[in-house]
């Protein structure tokens, strides 16, 4: 079974649209196998966003993902990534497919309501910032 980590971002918590795009990832036929609302602090933002260290907006990213609560949530089930990021549509939601999380819920590119792992790779990476396998519930 694949996993990927799932991020409901700052803007879209702070509208109440937290339990509808969960919702809209589950009815993929995805598992939700972990879930948790935090602040992501500073430390766990540079760890989270380094792939983008250097590049003009990382300033604005951590920023922005620190500067409210988000949900954190695991989910589980065949071609989870992929499947993931067809839903989510592309980052800039002026852009996004009709019909995708971001084309719907999101207000730009900064504030694009949620975040995906971009490879089963990275998901294991990024998983393991927001949880322990102990909280992982397969």
């Amino acid at each position: 079974m694949e996993r990927s980590l799932f991020l409901v971002k700052p803007d879209a918590v702070k509208r109440n649209l937290g339990g509808t795009i969960l919702s809209r990832i589950e009815n993929l036929g995805l598992k939700m196998v972990a879930l948790r609302m935090l602040r992501e602090d500073e430390a766990l933002a540079n760890k989270h966003y380094s792939v983008h260290k250097g590049k003009p907006f990382f300033n604005g990213l951590v920023a922005y993902i620190t500067s409210g609560p988000i949900i954190a949530a695991v989910f589980e089930g065949e071609k989870t990534v992929e499947k993931i990021r067809q839903a989510m549509g592309a980052t800039d939601p002026a852009k996004a497919a009709k019909g995708t999380i971001r084309a719907d819920f999101g207000l730009n590119i900064e504030n694009n309501a949620v975040h995906g792992s971009d490879s089963v790779e990275n998901a294991k990476i990024e998983i393991s910032l927001f949880f322990s396998e102990s909280e992982i519930y397969s």
